[in-house]
């Protein structure tokens, strides 16, 4: 049989629409996971025994059996913990997996099943259930279900995308974590006055859309098309240049930055990474328990923040459930800002420790100035809250996207590109278990002060810092 001759034009060329396309139905996927997400945080408050009387607000403050009473903060952060801890342990098989069977499947079903599940807890409203019991079952469910989504959007990425500009890429692309949740909280919040389980209808619903859409659009990698894997670019690094995956072994320094690769040629000709040895690769271990305590931090942010201004005066006056939900957004906001300038400025500096830390040192007295002079006046709260956001969003932003893909494309592995799932996986499910820890501790902590919940949050901040100084004195003393 006759062989079509192959395409002369050149791969960035015949790339191009397709990795528009790509960035386009993965940021819209995982924006629609982090929308799904929301819709907890936003109604604790409606669920939970209102801590404060709002002037003009219709709300009784008995909130929804069995969350409220004293013991309701408890209970909210178990949710927490129940989604948040099947999340985490779901995120290593799903990594596993995902390297193994076809991702575009794979992710469509997650994302259907995760609307199902958020659907069936905003249920809970319309069949009048108070059973902890169930709203713990379907908190566990979706939380395996949400899982499948992170390791799937960045192995695909990671297959489209080339090292150059990889941190501002990603900076930009990882936009879709806070735009998820700000879509999430203003759709919870708008309809919350009608019924919280209008607020996990709507994000359920939008998910599942999305999820049709991806089956059937999403192409996975360029050679699906037909098409060679794009050029490897040309990285400048102290001086030597690194070409086609290979670069001069650098005393002390066994980091992501030595390892500008791109996936080998015939990627089915080796077995996945197994597990272990992929925790084994240099970097991989610091980067996740760097990202255990800064995704508690986020996530704590993430779970409470609405509730937290909900109970927190505000130049005197307490907002609405409403007004609350959608004033937490500025956080969300601010991490737009904060993970694309983490991209930028970790693409500038070639280093990505030395940006974490940077971001990291300087969200400490942000969080200390939003405690203390949040409530002093609308503005000064809206301004340390997108600060709060912006550094805070910033070091987990790019550890989850630039680091974790270059860790899985370095020199010990060859640029096995199979390795980008479970190795995204083994970081962000690290990152998950702070993040399911924090939101329980806040649930807990929180009725004895919030004060005792920031100390918590500046606490984390600093270990987060700890894991990554080794990396980044490395990095100095390479430059």
């Amino acid at each position: 049989m006759e062989t079509l001759p192959q395409s002369t034009a050149s791969p960035k060329r015949s790339h191009l629409p397709h990795q528009i396309c790509v960035l386009l139905l993965t940021f819209s996927a995982y924006a629609s996971f982090h929308a799904s997400r929301k819709p907890p945080s936003i109604v604790k408050s409606a669920l939970g025994s209102e801590i404060s009387p709002v002037e003009g607000s219709n709300s009784t403050g008995h909130g929804w059996p069995p969350f409220d009473g004293p013991r309701g903060t408890h209970r909210l952060g178990e949710l927490d913990l129940a989604f948040l801890a099947s999340y985490s342990i779901g995120m290593y098989f799903a990594g596993h997996v995902g390297d193994r069977i076809d991702l575009r499947r794979f992710l469509s079903f997650g994302m259907v099943a995760s609307g199902i599940t958020t659907i069936a807890f905003g249920m809970g409203y319309w069949w009048k259930i108070h059973r902890f019991g169930f709203f713990l079952a379907v908190q566990v469910v979706s939380g395996v279900f949400q899982s499948i989504g992170w390791p799937c959007v960045v192995a695909v990425v990671g297959n489209w995308f080339g090292k150059s500009k990889r941190g501002l890429i990603m900076g930009i692309w990882n936009s879709h974590t806070s735009v998820g949740n700000i879509v999430g909280s203003v759709t919870a919040s708008a309809v919350l006055e009608y019924g919280w389980g209008w607020s996990f209808l709507l994000p359920g619903c939008l998910i599942v859309v999305v999820g049709f859409l991806v089956l059937a659009f999403l192409v996975v990698s360029p050679k699906d098309l037909g098409y060679e894997p794009a050029a490897p670019m040309e990285v400048e690094m102290s001086g030597s240049s690194v070409i086609n995956g290979s670069a001069e072994n650098m005393e002390g320094v066994q980091l992501e930055e030595a390892s500008l690769l791109t996936p080998r040629q015939d990627p089915d000709s080796a077995s996945a990474i197994g597990f272990l040895e992929a925790w084994r690769l240099p970097g991989v271990a610091p980067y996740a328990f760097a990202l255990f305590f800064s995704k508690l931090v986020a996530y704590t942010f993430l779970y409470w923040l609405p509730f937290y201004i909900r109970n927190t005066a505000v130049a005197g006056r307490h907002l609405s459930n409403k007004t609350a939900g959608i004033l937490s957004t500025i956080f969300d906001i601010g991490g737009v800002f904060g993970g694309i300038s983490a991209g930028y400025i970790s693409d500038k500096m070639g280093a990505h420790a030395v940006t974490s830390l940077i971001f990291l040192f300087l969200s400490i007295p942000t969080l200390i100035f939003y405690r203390v002079f949040g409530s002093v006046s609308g503005l000064l709260n809206i301004t340390l809250m997108f600060l709060s956001g912006f550094f805070v969003n910033g070091p987990y932003s790019l550890i989850t996207t630039a680091v974790a893909t270059d860790l899985a494309t370095q020199d010990l592995i060859k640029g096995d590109s199979r390795a980008l799932a479970t190795v995204t996986a083994i970081i962000d499910g690290t990152g998950s278990v702070g993040a399911a820890l924090g939101p329980l501790l806040t649930g807990y902590i929180s009725s004895r002060g919030w004060n005792s919940v920031f100390v918590m949050l500046i606490l984390a901040t600093s270990l987060a810092s700890m894991f990554l100084i080794h990396i980044a004195k490395a990095e100095i003393a390479r430059k």
